[in-house]
């Protein structure tokens, strides 16, 4: 996506309401943005800050009809891959961008470190144990799956389409900390923190769809002022903060 445009850039985001899709819709329209985005219908007043700013098509951002509306015309989607729900939520959404969205446009999605794209990733110990018993208490519990989110992306790294999967480490609030920076693979050194200000982890979303380099891959991503990022990528971390 080319920012040297007279017209403005038209983004659709999917999860608008949430946390992270707010701090999205901030950052597009800094950057001058036009935005629409998909969330619930009860949470639609969760965006009466942007109401005059934005268009909402109310909706389960899962439902095919409403997304195909959603990303007409749209130069890229930021997709939140929500986990939540029993009724293939993540995959469901996933898909229906991949068929609806115009076939240039630039597609972000989220998800967490437990998605892999090549299998050479390395997890600790604790973190499989932790990620089997979520996994066991929510399907037990039908408030999630975690293997849907998994079969969204590879449904994702299937595709032939301009996408990007940013796998986010542990999220915690507060100011900005820059552009997050990343690796290609879990056990990297430099994502040793695992902690990303969620503010910042919305600007890396908004930022991929403007960087090519990011095109069909999977980064994940750790605070550039992270101990990690600064011991084992010092050198840039005062290039990329913002």
């Amino acid at each position: 996506m080319s920012q040297g445009t007279s017209k403005a850039l038209k983004v659709c985001i999917i999860g608008i309401s949430g946390k992270l899709g707010r701090y999205m819709v901030r950052h597009c329209l800094d950057r001058g943005y036009e935005v629409v985005g998909v969330c619930r219908e009860k949470s639609v007043e969760k965006l009466d800050e942007f109401k005059d700013s934005i268009t909402i098509f109310p909706g389960m951002t899962n439902e095919r009809a409403i997304i195909e509306k959603a990303v007409k015309g749209c130069d890229g989607v930021l997709t939140v891959l929500a986990p939540w729900g029993i009724q293939q939520y993540s995959s469901g959404t996933a898909q229906a961008v991949l068929d609806y969205a115009p076939s240039e446009a630039r597609l972000i999605f989220s998800c967490g470190w437990h998605i892999t794209k090549d299998g050479r990733d390395q997890y600790s110990k604790g973190f499989q144990r932790m990620l089997r018993f979520f996994t066991w208490l929510a399907r037990v519990f039908r408030f999630a799956e975690v293997d849907d989110q998994v079969e969204a992306c590879r449904r994702i790294f299937a595709s032939p389409r301009k996408w990007t999967v940013v796998r986010g480490s542990d999220l915690e609030e507060g100011p900005s900390e820059g552009l997050p920076v990343w690796s290609q693979h879990i056990g990297d050194p430099i994502l040793n923190s695992n902690r990303t200000r969620r503010v910042d982890f919305a600007l890396f979303m908004v930022d991929a769809l403007s960087n090519d380099k990011l095109i069909h891959e999977a980064p994940a991503i750790v605070s550039c002022q992270s101990e990690s990022a600064k011991k084992h990528h010092g050198d840039q971390i005062s290039d990329q903060a913002v």
